[in-house]
Order: structure tokens, then sequence, then C-alpha cells
């Protein structure tokens, strides 16, 4: 057994019996309260969600296992030769809640390399697709082809206890990760590198090998460490943490309930806001005739916008009240990489100018940017150029977050999702009844 494995097992053994006293004895403990704005209203902010694996804090952000994601960047080994940590550190540190030693993570990534073969009928998958399909189609079904070499289906039909689920869970949350880079390079060859793919480097890390088979030099191996590592997870209240949490809540396994994941994050309202920012962006480049403004014009350019009904994209975000840190994490790289790249001068102007116009506004209720502000830019940088593909990258690091959780939901015996739901007439019955009793 590897010492990831074993290090999970003894973190289950320490933690069910926190989860079953809390059943036991605090059932009945109200924690909040429901009004029906949130449940008309998508239930924002109702709390009836539990994950240990992160917690969206509205001052400092995304918290990995309570680290916070400086602490994070700082204290996960780095990949060698690399400025970011390794990918696999994240995957240890989200299983077990431990920040890994070099040997630990060294150990990972050669777990991952030994299962990092795709069978060919998942490149005959991907290839039977027409060439105007949208990757984000294509990397669902890739995923959930995947699904006949599930060890938890193979295990639940022979009969296991449910004590055991954790285990199979594990095997293929490892078995997935570690064929994602694979399958995105790949569903890129297809669609727009003519379907020259380029083979795996086994000896690379996670992010390092996907780099080599986009076909892109260092330090865009860091891009990828950097990308997958801020993507990973946000609470579990997200749609593709949700809508992943809620299928596994079935017992369907690791492969269905990431792709299902895949589907959620591809909907316009979750994935797709670092490309609409870059489109965005590049509009005001073209308004502006290549030109790098002033931040007067800058400035002039953001009230002119504002005041005709639109809003800037990539500004505000719903739980946070500061700078989103994945996205300050991104502006330290590019200060560094891309200070030169015209897009980026756009965005370093926004940054500077955008924060006090809103604020004066008074109308947003955190004026900072959040992480898709310039995660585009980046990409685009690097030659990824390609908006509809970036949902795809998006997807590689969420999976790493969404398969920690739903191993941890299978140890823990989390069950099935069931919350009740009730009719309009019954909602104006509540409201009538409240509104005589003021």
């Amino acid at each position: 057994m590897s010492t990831l494995k074993e290090k999970l097992y003894e973190k289950i053994e320490q933690h069910r019996p926190r989860t079953e006293k809390l059943l036991k004895k605090h059932s009945d403990v109200v924690v909040d309260q429901i009004t029906i704005g949130q449940i008309i209203g998508g239930m924002r902010g109702v709390k009836s969600l539990v994950t240990d694996i992160s917690y969206l804090d509205p001052n400092e952000g995304i918290r990995y296992r309570g680290y916070t994601l400086p602490e994070v960047f700082k204290k996960l080994p780095k990949a060698k030769g690399g400025e970011m940590p390794m990918v696999e550190g994240l995957i240890f540190l989200l299983l077990t809640g431990d920040i890994p030693t070099e040997s630990e993570v060294a150990e990972v990534a050669d777990e991952l390399s030994k299962r990092r073969i795709l069978p060919r009928y998942v490149y005959e998958v991907i290839d039977s697709f027409p060439c105007c399909s949208h990757p984000m189609t294509i990397f669902s079904s890739a995923i959930m082809t995947l699904q006949r070499e599930s060890f938890f289906t193979k295990k639940y039909s022979a009969g296991i206890s449910k004590m055991e689920y954790w285990d199979p869970t594990y095997e293929d949350a490892l078995n997935l990760l570690a064929k994602l880079p694979e399958i995105g390079s790949y569903i890129y060859a297809k669609l727009y590198r003519d379907g020259k793919r380029i083979q795996s480097d086994p000896s690379r890390d996670f992010g390092g090998n996907f780099a080599h088979m986009m076909g892109i030099k260092p330090p865009y191996d860091d891009v990828a460490r950097l990308h997958f590592i801020i993507h990973a997870d946000h609470e579990s209240g997200n749609v593709s943490a949700h809508t992943g949490h809620l299928v596994a809540s079935s017992l369907a396994d690791v492969y269905l309930s990431i792709s299902a994941m895949i589907n959620g994050l591809a909907g316009p309202l979750h994935g797709l806001a670092n490309q609409e920012v870059l489109r965005w962006l590049q509009g005001v480049y073209d308004k502006m005739d290549g030109k790098i403004p002033s931040e007067e014009e800058m400035r002039q350019f953001v009230w002119d916008t504002l005041n005709s009904g639109q809003v800037i994209p990539g500004y505000g975000h719903a739980v946070l009240r500061k700078t989103d840190p994945r996205y300050s994490v991104q502006r330290e790289f590019s200060l560094k990489h891309l200070k030169d790249d015209p897009l980026f001068k756009y965005v370093d102007l926004l940054y500077k100018v955008v924060p006090p116009i809103l604020q004066e506004q008074g109308k947003a209720k955190n004026p900072w940017p959040n992480l898709d502000a310039q995660t585009g830019v980046i990409q685009w940088h690097y030659g990824v150029t390609e908006y509809d593909f970036y949902t795809v990258l998006f997807g590689i690091g969420r999976a790493i977050g969404i398969t920690a959780n739903i191993v941890w939901d299978r140890a823990l015996g989390y069950p099935l999702e069931r919350p009740k739901s009730l009719t309009t007439e019954m909602l104006e019955k509540v409201a009538k009844e409240q509104s005589a009793k003021k």
C-alpha cells in the first residue's frame, strides 16, 4: 500500500468517530434558517453541505485543508527546475490534510505515472466526434467512457462493506486523475492540431507532462501547475462541485460523477467566465487601436462602460470581500513573465483603476478582481488561443478537488442527497402567514 493510501486510511479512521458523534448526539442542533429568497434563488448561502477539503473565506479566499493559497504555494514541494509546486503535492494535501514531503510527492508522481496509460477505446471515442464538437462534450464523454474500468463498480457488484467503499473509490480517483492530462491534450490535438498527438513523458510531473503534450515550452509547465492548483476546489456548493457530490451520493462511481461535474462546469454561468473576460479585454484593445492607454484614459473608459449599464468582467465575487488570492498568484507570475504583453498591460491598468471606481460607484459589494480577470490572458500569451478549450483546463484542475471530496464522502458514509421541495402555493401561504404576524 502506498504512503498516500496508508495515510489516507489513518485519517479516515480518525475522522469517522467525529461524524458519527455529530449524527448520534447533535442531529437536532439548528445551524441556519432558510428564507424564501434563498429557496427560490438557487439556495445561495444555505448552509447544508459539508466538506473538509476546502473552505471559501470571505477575507482570505480559498483555503485548502485550512491552508491559505499563499501558504499552499509556499509549503508544497516545487517541481524540479520550476517555480510552482507539483500538482501531486496538492493531491496528497487534499486527500490527507497534511503537507507532503518531497519523497511523498515523488511517490504520488510515480503512482500517477504508472496509471496514466489511456485505453485505445478512449482515443477511438474521441476520434469519433465530428471536428466541430465542443471540447467539453468530448471531455465529458471520454471520462464517462472510462467507466468500464471502475474498481468501485466491480467491487460493489461483488459485494463490499460500506466501510470499505472509500478504497476502490480512491483507486478510481487516482486512475482517472492520472489520465486527465492525456485526455485533455489529445482533445486539443484532435480539434486544433490536425490530430498530431505528442506522446506522454512518464518522467515528467502532472503539470510538466501536460505542458509537454500540449507542445508548449517552459514556463508553460509552471502555468499548468499554477492553473490546476488554483482551480482544484472552491467549497462544495458551486455547480461543478455540488454536481460531483450529488451524483456520487447515489453511489455512482468516480467516472460517472466527474463526467457529470464536467457537464455542470460547461454551463455559461459557471466555467466560461475566463473566456468572457478575455473576449472583453480584446474588445477594449481593439477600441483603443492597440494603444496602451494612460491610467486616466482607462479610468474614463471604465466609467463610460459602467454608465452605459454594462459591468466590468472579472470583478466582484459572491463570497469574497477582497482581491481573490487566485488572481494575486497569477498576477505575481504575470509581472515576472508577461510584463510586456499588451493584454496583461490592460489587466494591470484595470487592476489599478477599477476597484476605486467601483467603490465610488457604490454598487459592488466586492470591487476587487476575481480568478477569471486574467486566467485567459495567460493562456493566450502562451499560444492557447482557443477559447472553448479553457474550460477543459478548468475541468482538469477541478477534478482534483472533487475526487478528493468523493473519496471522503464514501469514507464517512454520507447518504444519498435528497432535499425536500415546496410548491409556490406553499411559499405564498408561508409568506402570507408571516406578514400577518407583523
